[in-house]
């Protein structure tokens, strides 16, 4: 089940009606759903190389995701956001954004997340690391996240991955160990998301499936355990500024 949250790739009308049927059947599951929010980091629109990567990647991932059971999935789009200038808990409630409300309200709803990028200079995404830098870390914490990244190139992205890494487990939504690295994207996906010719789609499911199945057992169990036990009552969340955790 897939929720388009801004930004939409776009998908055939059949593939559009699959997924309102999808979203329909979501009040009738009576078994815990995951929520499960992708992040784009791209702020590409041209490229070389053309079409752009970011989609294709995005789409390749949602249509790996749609085949889990019990997911709900919503794909928010980085470029939604401006270069910061106050970030979300700097707002009064009456006074936020309507967009940002909406935005963190996603965030907070997912159960995981997946951070989509490509590497700059041996770094994330500025867009991605500007998305995040938004909102506070309560907004992440206590849930898992998955890393995917993607090259024009050999390396497919992985030193903005291990860049990654520690920002995410400062956010509180910890890494699953298992990343998703694409390189040559442009020869690997075609702009619908689905493999080009000659790409062993068993061997890709397979690549895919191990991060996925990380990040989907560490969501359920966070979930679960949230739903029993409140970790910001022993951990509180910043009332009015970081000085609160300093040491006496």
């Amino acid at each position: 089940m897939v929720i388009y949250t801004f930004a939409r790739p776009s998908f055939s009308k059949k593939r559009r009606c699959v997924l309102s049927l999808c979203l329909s059947s979501i009040v009738t599951c009576s078994k815990a759903l995951l929520h499960v929010a992708v992040v784009t980091g791209t702020s590409h629109t041209d490229g070389p190389p053309r079409p752009v990567l970011g989609p294709r990647v995005c789409k390749f991932l949602v249509q790996h995701l749609e085949q889990q059971k019990d997911l709900v999935v919503s794909v928010l789009d980085s470029r939604q956001l401006p270069l910061m200038d106050k970030p979300a808990f700097a707002y009064s409630k009456s006074q936020s954004p309507l967009h940002l409300q909406q935005i963190q309200e996603t965030l907070q709803r997912a159960d995981a997340y997946v951070m989509i990028t490509p590497e700059y200079n041996h770094a994330p995404s500025p867009a991605l690391i500007n998305f995040v830098n938004h909102f506070g870390s309560s907004v992440f914490s206590y849930k898992p996240s998955a890393i995917v990244t993607y090259s024009a190139g050999q390396w497919g992205g992985t030193r903005a991955a291990i860049a990654l890494r520690p920002i995410l487990s400062e956010l509180g939504c910890l890494p699953v160990s298992a990343m998703i690295h694409i390189p040559h994207a442009a020869d690997v996906l075609l702009e619908d998301g689905s493999l080009q010719a000659g790409q062993n789609g068993e061997q890709w499911d397979t690549y895919l499936q191990r991060c996925t199945s990380q990040l989907i057992w560490w969501g359920q169990a966070a979930q679960n355990h949230r739903n029993n036990v409140d970790p910001f009552v022993s951990s509180p969340v910043f009332r009015s500024n970081p000085s609160q955790r300093n040491a006496p």
